[in-house]
C-alpha cells in the first residue's frame, strides 16, 4: 500500500492582516522533488517567500495555481512517493493563468540558475522580465552570486537584451488612446490597500516640518567614516537620523506607540523600520531593539538590512513588528514629502528630505550674516489621535537639536 501523499502548506507564521498569493511554481506536476528543495514562491504584501518541499517524491497535485490567494496553513499542493503515479495533466486541477511575463516551466528553470547556484526570487524575476540568461550576467555578490544591481546594470548596457513588459498587453482606453496594461503585483496591490486604509479609514494624518542643519553631523562623519570602513561598516547619514530619533522617542514615547480602542499602547522597545526602495516596491525592514544600539551597531544593522532588501533576501521576520519608521526620501531628490502614510500599528513616521547647501541667516552678537550651510527638511507625520501638534513639535525639536549639536 503506497504511503499517503504529503501536503504542501503555506507557512503558518504570518503577521496579522498579511495575505499571500502564489507567485510561481518551480516544479510541474510529475517532476521529482527533493525534501527541502525550493518548490513554490509566495508573494506577500512585503516580501517574496520560498516554500520548500516537506518531503521527497513526485509533485502529484497543484491545489493553488499561480496568482491564487492563499491563507496561512492552506494546502498548496501534494507530493506523492516516487512509486505512486502522479496525476496526469488532464486529472490535475487547472492552474491559474500565469502572467504573460512568466516563462514556461522549462524556461523558468533555465532562468532560475546561474553558474554559481540558485538566485533570489527578485533576481529570477528580473532576469525573466528582461529576457536574460543568468550565464550572461556577471555576478558581484558573494561567491559570484548575481544581485539585483547586476541584472539592472547588465540590462541597461546590453543592446541585445529584450524588455518583456509584465503582461503588458495592448489595449485602448475609453478615450480611444492606446495604452499598455501592466497587471498589479501582489506587493503593489497590498501596498495600495494598506495606504488607502491607513489614510482614509484608520488614522487622521497631520505633518509637522522642520529644517535641520547637518554641519556637525557631516563633520563627525568625515572624522570617523574611514575608521568605520576599516571595521567593515558603512557610516551613512541614516544611522545618525536613527540615533537622533531614538533620543526623541525617549522623551516623547507616544511617538513609538499605537492607538487602541480602549488605551494607547506604548511599545517598550523601538523596532525601527528603515524605508528601502527595491525593484519590487518600497519595504521597511526592521532594526530590532534599536534603543540598545550605539552608532556603529546601528550603521552595521542598517547596512545589512538594506543590502538584503535590494538583493531580494528579506524574510517575513525581517519586516515584522516595526514600531516606528524612517523614510529617507531625499536620496531620490525629494525636498519634502507630506504626509508620508503611516504604517499600520504605528503612530508616527519620520521623513528626511534632500540634503543640500542653502544660504541661511546667522545671528551672533547682535549682527546678522549669510552663510552657506548643509541643511535638509525633516517631517514627522503622526496619528493625530495619539499626539497633538505640541507633542509632535517637541519630538522634532529634540531630533533637530541632537543632529545640529552632534557630539560623541
Amino acid at each position: 500500500m503506497p504511503p499517503p501523499p504529503i501536503d504542501i502548506r503555506a507557512p503558518e507564521e504570518q503577521e496579522e492582516g498579511t495575505r499571500s498569493q502564489v507567485l510561481r511554481w518551480l516544479k510541474a506536476v510529475g517532476e521529482p522533488v527533493g525534501e527541502h528543495e525550493p518548490l513554490i514562491e509566495l508573494e506577500t504584501d512585503k516580501v517574496t517567500v520560498e516554500v520548500a518541499a516537506p518531503g521527497s517524491g513526485v509533485l502529484a497535485e497543484i491545489v493553488k495555481g499561480e496568482g491564487e490567494e492563499v491563507a496561512p496553513g492552506e494546502v498548496l499542493g501534494r507530493i506523492a512517493a516516487s512509486a505512486e503515479r502522479p496525476a496526469t495533466a488532464a486529472e490535475a486541477p487547472p492552474r491559474a493563468q500565469a502572467p504573460a511575463a512568466a516563462a514556461a516551466p522549462a524556461e523558468r528553470a533555465s532562468h532560475a540558475r546561474a553558474p554559481d547556484g540558485r538566485q533570489s526570487p527578485a533576481v529570477r524575476r528580473l532576469l525573466t522580465e528582461r529576457g536574460l540568461d543568468p550565464g550572461q550576467v556577471r555576478g558581484t555578490g558573494e561567491s559570484g552570486r548575481i544581485t539585483v544591481d547586476d541584472v539592472l546594470r547588465h540590462a541597461a548596457g546590453a543592446p541585445g537584451a529584450r524588455s518583456v513588459p509584465a503582461a503588458g498587453t495592448a489595449a485602448r482606453a475609453e478615450s480611444g488612446i492606446a495604452v499598455r496594461r501592466v497587471p498589479h503585483s501582489a506587493v503593489r496591490k497590498r501596498i495600495a490597500a494598506r495606504m488607502v486604509e491607513s489614510l482614509l479609514h484608520t488614522a487622521p494624518h497631520v505633518t509637522t516640518v522642520f529644517e535641520i542643519d547637518l554641519s556637525a553631523v557631516l563633520e563627525h562623519r568625515a572624522r570617523h567614516q574611514q575608521a568605520f570602513a576599516g571595521r567593515g561598516v558603512a557610516l551613512t547619514l541614516t544611522a545618525y537620523f536613527v540615533r537622533a530619533a531614538i533620543e526623541a522617542i525617549a522623551q516623547v514615547p507616544e511617538a513609538n506607540s499605537r492607538w487602541g480602542d480602549e488605551a494607547l499602547e506604548i511599545y517598550e522597545t523601538v523596532n525601527f523600520g528603515i524605508g528601502t526602495a527595491t525593484p519590487e516596491g518600497l519595504v521597511a525592514p526592521v532594526l530590532r531593539g534599536a534603543e540598545a544600539l550605539d552608532l556603529e551597531r546601528t550603521a552595521a544593522g542598517i547596512e545589512t538590512l538594506v543590502r538584503r532588501a535590494r538583493e531580494g533576501k528579506l524574510t517575513p521576520e525581517d519586516v515584522r513588528g516595526g514600531t516606528f519608521t524612517l523614510s529617507n526620501h531625499g536620496v531620490s531628490g525629494s525636498l519634502i514629502a507630506a504626509p508620508i502614510i503611516l504604517y499600520p500599528g504605528q503612530a508616527a513616521i519620520l521623513g528626511i528630505g534632500k540634503l543640500e547647501q542653502r544660504a541661511v541667516v546667522i545671528e551672533e552678537g547682535g549682527e546678522a550674516r549669510i552663510e552657506i550651510r548643509p541643511r535638509c527638511y525633516a517631517t514627522l507625520t503622526i496619528d493625530h489621535r495619539v499626539m497633538d501638534g505640541e507633542r509632535a513639535n517637541r519630538f522634532m525639536q529634540i531630533f533637530a537639536e541632537r543632529l545640529t549639536l552632534w557630539r560623541e
